[in-house]
């Protein structure tokens, strides 16, 4: 069973790792992922695993946890956030005059100490969450960034009290209250927050544009009589009416009437395509001209469009393998500053006999420290790129096979579909006899082929513009070799050489062979027709280049990767398919054991392949492959196999996707970087460490600091969508 879950609460990547941790422990689990960027939990689990019991384990370390169908980004939520941060701004700004005040002006020292702890009373009770869930994460051993947050602002707090009692109580003290410590902890660490959170939504535009892509209404016909209804309420074989200008809801078969349908949004074809009777439509796609009704094959969770919005979303919620070193390293990152605190507020004490200096040294120890940073960088980054390949037509649907593609150095291509569009069309009809028009012979082939189903009678038969078909009688179907019927009492056949030559004298027999091996240079099928004793004629038949297949194959080779086309042609054919595109490697006649066979091969000699096919029969090599990229024309097995699928069914996208990993990994990389550098070098700082040279922090620079470094992570992640 498949639960996705709202997660409220989490602070950094500590609490991330906690709640995963946790509900990995319950029995029946088998998979948890949690997402501090989307702040959702994804789990799979046995169908004894309530929703409830999750929800309550979540709540018990601290946290909150509702069920969800899709996450949608709280707007609401967000402006009571933004009006709690302007009214602590406003607390904030007097108290850091008092502050101030109190430095110069000692006569008023006690008055000034107990406005300050109004003031900073006040911004404590408004971001009173950093106590509740620090505590309650630190009474559970799991603490987190509330939890240092809440012991720094806390531990300050509770100093200037002491302060004031001292004060009132006649005693001399000369050093700071530290209240303004308490409230710039709090402010500052709450409004990075409130930024980090704006950032995020930007994040989650990719996933919110597609599902309003989706119309919430829609025409259907009950009882012979139009009437509008909530597209949640449509049932499978409704029947729907779409006038011009209408977005269609959900996937269905046109039953009556035309339209010309712009399906950019989902294919990014650019032109708008006629649909007739026996059409399929496609939801989210917009009706530009005429009105057709259409029976509805899919609805719910299963269109096109839901498909896409879910693949998003697993990408999102999934982990890049990069991601594993921040997970370990946010896993104990808390308990070790928070031991690294202990030790330099007792180091200083030690050192300073000064209780104030070791205190402020041990403070900003504590709120430096940002696991925010390492636990954002992977997940902001993925959730960009993914959501950007999915504007581009290009689905990624976990992290994993993002990584994967910035590491491949092999691409194997399969043709037909894949390089070629799978469209076959006649380019060759040509008689062999004297008194045969190129018509008489079409027709003899059309008359015979529409009783077959097979891609190439089907491409003959489109090919002849006429109704004129001649009486035929048994017609016979011999599978991979040809068809026979009689016209009349006369036996026809048609085939390939293998199959007429039975029926056919020496030389004709030489001279279909000959024609067949001319044919095959040029990358083109053949199929004969002959009666007893005589060879009629030979129709040539050849796939189409997909757009783009060409310039995209010249740019995977700029890219410095080797190129692999994979074909069931026979050699001649494939070498001269391989010519054409300027592909250097070709293998031909292979079977579907065959590709995987090679797949295993060159990762066996150390290559990272990807692997590029939209059949059944290529559904094995892209499982095995380092990624597995399909055709989104292809069929359902061969996308459910691939790791991506190019909607558009353009390997332009292929090149798209190859440069979106590669900046991704690469921004990845950076935003650690910054991460772990700022806290190797934050840290130090903040304990007094270069104290001698005079480089110090007070808790207010180190709160400062600690929510730049999320910020500019984020920041970065951000560059990704431009």
């Amino acid at each position: 069973m498949y639960h996705e879950f709202a997660i409220s609460g989490m602070a950094c990547a500590s609490c991330q790792n906690n709640i995963q941790k946790t509900v990995s422990k319950m029995p029946g689990i088998r998979k948890v992922n949690v997402n501090l960027v989307t702040n959702t939990m994804t789990l799979e689990c046995a169908d004894s695993v309530s929703a409830q019991s999750i929800i309550d384990k979540v709540s018990s370390i601290g946290y909150g946890a509702t069920e969800l169908q899709h996450h949608t980004t709280n707007n609401q939520s967000n402006k009571h956030d933004l009006i709690k941060q302007i009214i602590s701004l406003a607390l904030w700004l007097p108290l850091m005059i008092f502050a101030m005040a109190t430095m110069h002006d000692k006569q008023y020292f006690l008055l000034f100490g107990i406005i300050q702890l109004v003031v900073t009373t006040a911004i404590l009770i408004l971001h009173y969450q950093f106590f509740t869930r620090g505590s309650k994460a630190l009474f559970k051993l799991m603490p987190n960034m509330d939890t240092l947050v809440a012991l720094g602002a806390g531990a300050a707090y509770l100093y200037g009290i002491v302060v004031i009692i001292l004060a009132a109580t006649g005693h001399t003290f000369d050093h700071a209250y530290y209240f303004e410590s308490a409230a710039t902890i709090l402010t500052l660490v709450s409004l990075g927050k409130h930024f980090e959170l704006r950032a995020k939504i930007r994040t989650t535009n990719a996933i919110n544009k597609l599902i309003q892509l989706a119309p919430q209404n829609c025409t259907v016909i009950k009882d012979g009589k139009p009437r509008t209804i909530a597209v949640s309420a449509l049932k499978l074989n409704d029947v729907v009416l779409i006038k011009p200008g209408d977005v269609i809801p959900v996937d269905g078969v046109i039953i009556d009437g035309t339209g010309l349908v712009n399906q950019s949004a989902i294919t990014g074809e650019s032109l708008p395509v006629a649909k007739q009777v026996g059409d399929t439509v496609i939801s989210a796609t917009h009706n530009e001209n005429g009105t057709f009704t259409f029976r509805a094959t899919k609805i719910g969770k299963d269109t096109t469009l839901s498909q896409i919005v879910n693949l998003v979303h697993q990408a999102s919620n999934s982990k890049a393998p990069i991601a594993r070193l921040a997970d370990k390293v946010s896993g104990i990152f808390v308990p070790i500053v928070f031991g690294i605190a202990i030790v330099t507020f007792i180091t200083w004490l030690i050192v300073s006999h000064n209780f104030a200096t070791a205190f402020n040294f041990g403070i900003s120890v504590l709120v430096i420290s940002c696991p925010c940073a390492l636990g954002l960088a992977t997940p902001l980054a993925v959730m960009i790129a993914t959501g950007k390949a999915a504007n581009s037509g290009i689905l990624i649907k976990n992290a994993t096979h993002l990584e994967n593609l910035s590491k491949i150095d092999t691409v194997i291509l399969d043709k037909t579909g894949t390089v070629t569009s799978g469209d076959i069309k006649v380019t060759d009809i040509q008689p062999l006899q004297s008194n045969l028009s190129t018509t008489n012979l079409l027709q003899f082939y059309a008359s015979i082929e529409r009783y077959s189903n097979h891609p190439l009678a089907k491409a003959i038969v489109a090919n002849y513009h006429s109704d004129a078909y001649l009486e035929i009688n048994h017609f016979q179907e011999i599978p991979g070799q040809g068809a026979q019927a009689n016209f009349g009492n006369h036996p026809v056949y048609l085939g390939n050489p293998k199959f007429i030559a039975p029926y056919l004298h020496r030389a004709d027999r030489e001279q279909a062979e000959a024609l067949a091996a001319q044919y095959a240079t040029q990358g083109k099928t053949t199929i004969f027709c002959a009666t007893i004793d005589k060879l009629l004629g030979v129709i040539a038949l050849s796939d189409t280049v997909r757009d783009n297949s060409l310039t995209a194959v010249q740019q995977l080779k700029a890219l410095g990767l080797q190129v692999i086309m994979l074909t069931g042609d026979n050699q001649s054919s494939a070498n001269t398919w391989a010519e054409k595109l300027g592909i250097d490697q070709v293998v031909a006649n292979v079977l579907p054991t065959d590709k995987y066979r090679l797949v295993a091969k060159l990762q066996k000699a150390g290559h990272r392949v990807a692997m590029v096919g939209d059949g059944i029969n290529d559904s094995p090599a892209l499982q095995a492959a380092d990624v597995g990229i399909a055709i989104g024309s292809g069929t359902d097995i061969a996308i459910e196999a691939a790791g991506i699928v190019l909607i558009k069914n353009s390997l332009s996208d292929l090149i798209t996707a190859l440069k979106l990993s590669h900046r991704t990994m690469r921004n990845i990389r950076l935003g650690l970087f910054w991460a772990f550098v700022y806290n190797i070098i934050g840290i130090p700082l903040a304990a007094g460490i270069f104290a001698p040279l005079h480089l110090t922090l007070n808790p207010m620079i180190a709160a400062s600091a600690m929510s730049l470094s999320s910020l500019c992570v984020v920041t970065n992640a951000l560059t990704l969508q431009l």
